[in-house]
């Protein structure tokens, strides 16, 4: 479809800021070519959508309860390979980047980025093609052309985690317990010790040294704050 026709583009937007749904619905219906379908305040519901209204694009918040932006990025790739997904984040990390474009995405944006970026990258992702934030664009360029960092062999490639499963083998690669790692989440030492399960099982992976490899080489180490 190019913007000549008169259909717009079917847009749906999944945040669970319900504010800056709106402010996005506002920007996007401003648009001559572009209109906003549906709004889905988590994951599960933005798949449901997804599947139902059958938008040309989805701009999906990467971190959204009920599973999570990388999570309804794959089961909108599996259920409605037709929709494109654009993922939307606070964080400017290239370990969220990596998880959304291995789900699927085919754009990343940072929530700090212009109005007009936002637009571009949408118009981006609808052309078919792909679209980095630029403020990601140079690492993950650099890293193409490095060798690659040293992953156990029996590590499951393009496993999508879940954004608990994540956080618990973060703290773990970290070298905390599962005791210390449900105090950090704020979680019981039963949950920690599922999503452990879940994440390791997904990702083929046995034991510490196995997590601290991959951790290493999917560059969790290097802001350990910045996952608690």
């Amino acid at each position: 479809m190019s913007s000549s026709e008169s259909a717009p583009w079917r847009v749906l937007l999944a945040d669970d800021h319900a504010m800056l749904r709106e402010g996005l619905a506002l920007l996007v219906n401003s648009q001559p070519d572009m209109e906003v379908v549906g709004q889905a305040g988590d994951a599960r519901e933005a798949v449901v959508l997804a599947r139902t209204l059958q938008p040309h694009i989805a701009v999906i918040d990467v971190s959204m309860p009920e599973g999570g932006g990388a999570e309804a990025a794959a089961a909108i790739g599996r259920e409605s390979p037709d929709v494109r997904v654009l993922a939307l984040s606070r964080h400017a990390d290239q370990a969220s980047l990596r998880r959304m474009l291995a789900a699927g995405a085919s754009g990343y944006v940072v929530k700090r980025a212009a109005a007009e970026a936002l637009i571009g990258a949408m118009r981006s992702v609808l052309a078919g093609g792909t679209y980095v934030d630029p403020s990601l664009a140079g690492d993950l360029v650099a890293r193409a052309i490095q060798p690659a960092g040293v992953v156990p062999l029996n590590a499951r490639r393009g496993a999508v985690l879940s954004e608990r499963e994540e956080a618990v083998l973060r703290q773990i690669a970290w070298g905390k317990s599962n005791k210390e790692v449900a105090s950090a989440l704020g979680i019981s030492v039963k949950t920690a010790e599922g999503y452990r399960a879940n994440g390791l099982d997904k990702l083929k992976l046995r034991t510490r040294s196995d997590i601290l490899k991959y951790a290493l080489s999917q560059g969790w180490l290097a802001d350990e704050d910045e996952f608690r």
